[in-house]
C-alpha cells in the first residue's frame, strides 16, 4: 500500500485544482481523511482478523461500496462541510475510492477487494509500480521505508501534481483575479 502520507495526494490535487468555491476547506479536509480511512482496517490484524478475510486489510474498506457509503455520509453532512450535497458526495467518494485504486498499483499484498460485496476477489492493476509500504513502523523507518517514499514521490505525488495542474489550467482559473 502507499503510506497514509501519500493517499491524500489525490484529494489534495483535485481540491486545490478546483479551488475553494467548489471544494471548501472543510470538504478538502474530509477528503484527505476519506483517503486515509480505508487503512484503519490494519487494526484488525492486531485483533485477529486474517489479512485475507473480507474485513481484513484491503478488504471491504477498500471497496467501491465503502467509498459510496462515505460519500452518502458526506452528502448528509454537506452543510457542515460547506458544500453542496452533490459536491460532498462526489468528492468524498472519489477520495475514498482513490485509496483502493492506488493500492492496486503496489508491488505487494493480496490485492484489493474493489468489488466487495459483489465479489471478494482481490485485484491488482496489470502494472504495479508503487513499492508496497511495510506495515510496521520499525521496518518503515529502515532503508526500505526510504525506497517506499521515493517510489511514492515518483508514482503518486508527481502524477497527482501534474493532473492537478492540468485540471487547474483546464478550468481556466489561472487567468481570473480576485476583485
Amino acid at each position: 500500500m502507499p503510506t497514509i502520507f501519500s493517499h491524500p495526494a489525490v484529494p489534495l490535487a483535485i481540491g486545490l485544482a478546483l479551488g475553494s468555491r467548489i471544494i471548501p476547506g472543510r470538504l478538502l479536509a474530509a477528503g484527505v481523511l476519506a483517503s486515509i480511512v480505508p487503512d484503519f482496517d490494519v487494526a484488525g490484524l492486531h485483533l485477529g482478523v486474517p489479512y485475507a478475510n473480507e474485513l481484513g486489510h484491503r478488504g471491504a474498506s477498500h471497496s467501491l461500496a465503502f467509498a459510496i457509503v462515505l460519500g452518502l455520509l458526506a452528502a448528509a453532512c454537506a452543510r457542515q462541510l460547506r458544500a453542496s450535497r452533490l459536491a460532498a458526495f462526489l468528492f468524498i467518494a472519489a477520495s475514498a475510492v482513490s485509496h483502493g485504486l492506488l493500492d492496486m498499483f503496489t508491488t505487494g499484498g493480496l490485492g484489493v477487494a474493489l468489488a466487495w460485496p459483489v465479489s471478494d476477489a482481490r485485484l491488482f492493476f496489470p502494472v504495479r509500480v508503487i513499492r508496497v509500504s511495510p506495515l510496521t513502523i520499525k521496518t518503515f523507518l529502515s532503508g526500505r521505508g526510504i525506497v517506499v517514499i521515493v517510489s511514492e514521490l515518483l508514482w503518486v505525488w508527481l502524477p497527482a501534481a501534474l493532473a492537478g495542474l492540468a485540471l487547474y489550467f483546464a478550468s481556466g482559473k489561472q487567468g481570473k483575479r480576485r476583485a
